[in-house]
């Protein structure tokens, strides 16, 4: 079964949703990316990251010629010495992908955030220095 999302007409594999919860509650992924397979019109999930991988595994698996959507688990600790988890939803658009394959992604991805509930923070990036460690670090504090 799949889910339709009502803006764009896509269709979402029920896998986007399984390996989002799963990452969420179970923390066996650190992230999960998304692709559109444009022939058949559906959200699918593209890589899945295991739990001892990093941020840098996850930048370095975004294609630097398609768009992807990416959820990551960014662990930390506060000041107080409290364990803390922020869930981040990340649009991947880089300069070399095609113009319509941009705007298939951009009309998608709200749908695609109402299914993936539990997201703290949004993050649109077109080249990597937008999307740094650092701006995740910075984000979640």
């Amino acid at each position: 079964m799949a889910l339709k999302t009502a803006t764009s007409g896509m269709w979402m594999t029920d896998d986007c949703k399984k390996s989002f919860m799963e990452m969420k509650w179970k923390k066996v992924h650190r992230y999960v990316v998304y692709k559109i397979e444009e022939k058949s019109r559906k959200v699918t999930v593209d890589k899945v990251g295991a739990a001892g991988e990093s941020y840098d595994d996850l930048a370095a698996s975004l294609p630097g010629d398609d768009c992807r959507y990416a959820v990551f688990d960014f662990d930390y600790v506060t000041v107080d010495n409290c364990r803390m988890s922020k869930i981040f939803f990340i649009t991947w658009s880089p300069e070399a992908s095609r113009i319509r394959e941009k705007m298939m992604y951009a009309t998608s991805k709200s749908g695609l955030r109402r299914v993936l509930d539990g997201v703290h923070y949004e993050l649109q990036a077109t080249d990597p220095t937008e999307m740094g460690f650092d701006k995740i670090q910075d984000r979640a504090k």
